[in-house]
């Protein structure tokens, strides 16, 4: 049983090294090849290392290094053991790429293009990195800092992190350039959550009926779908009545407002997106 451990949490780990090698190439690209010869210093340390490469002529690969290794020792003390190891490899390899990368030729000179495709560049290696259970340490980790010891919520304090960075390339540049960079920035943030989340877009349905028992059993027969009975209490009437919850993908759902319209016109039927399902039926992990 050891040994079973032993091995499944050195597979684990590997896994996690394959990802965060495979995301911080991608990340590396996208910086020396669309962000950092355009000047879209679009947040994190990498943004900082933009501004520091424009000012003081430094090589950005060491500025990462430079401020990911005292930031891991924080770290270590002030999060933890966990927290600091899930960033260790992510904050070393990262820059380490982007000094293998920095001879490459600029793959655009036109700034927005710059900020479009070194955001989603950007984010697509973060995320894969993150689905490794990694991360590149850096801001994330001083935001967590923050979190920590103030009432900011984890997402507030990087948001003030990195619009700190892009007002600081707004004064070293200009107004445009930091811009170009929050277009970046925000095309990071969407980018990395598609890699989270996936590309499929399914529907949950909650659905109240007086004939709950008959739409129930149409959705089994004609959508494929199981049913989900939630006891529920209208706040005005009092009464008790169930409410059906139906999870379906996005191209079944007008069969199944068909199906539920069919069989009672006068049902009260919610219908939410649902980023991600896991489960019989939908993604399995």
């Amino acid at each position: 049983m050891i040994e079973r451990k032993r091995r499944t949490t050195s597979k684990n780990y590997l896994e996690q090294i394959i990802y965060v090698i495979i995301g911080s190439l991608i990340v590396s690209f996208a910086y020396n090849g669309f962000l950092l010869p355009n000047y879209i210093a679009a947040g994190g340390v990498s943004g900082i290392s933009t501004i520091t490469e424009a000012l003081f002529d430094l090589e950005p690969a060491y500025v990462i290094w430079g401020i990911n290794i005292p930031i891991l020792i924080t770290s270590y003390f002030l999060l933890g053991r966990a927290a600091t190891f899930r960033s260790i490899v992510g904050s070393l390899v990262l820059p380490f790429f982007v000094f293998l990368s920095r001879n490459i030729e600029p793959f655009t000179t036109d700034p927005l293009l710059a900020g479009l495709f070194g955001g989603l560049g950007v984010g697509i290696g973060l995320g894969i990195v993150f689905l490794g259970d990694a991360s590149t340490g850096g801001t994330s980790l001083i935001a967590q800092f923050i979190h920590k010891y103030t009432n900011l919520s984890l997402g507030a304090s990087l948001a003030i992190i990195d619009g700190l960075i892009v007002i600081t390339a707004m004064i070293v540049f200009d107004i445009e350039l930091g811009l170009y960079a929050l277009i970046g920035l925000y095309l990071t943030s969407k980018s990395i959550d598609l890699i989270q989340t996936g590309f499929s877009r399914s529907k949950a349905t909650f659905i109240i009926s007086d004939e709950y028992l008959d739409v129930q059993e149409a959705i089994y027969t004609r959508v494929d779908r199981g049913v989900t009975r939630i006891t529920a209490q209208g706040g005005f009437t009092e009464d008790h009545r169930p409410i059906l919850m139906c999870v379906v993908n996005h191209n079944e759902i007008a069969a199944l407002k068909r199906t539920i319209k069919a069989v009672d016109p006068k049902a009260f039927v919610i219908v939410m997106d649902s980023s991600e399902v896991l489960g019989q039926g939908f993604q399995v992990e």
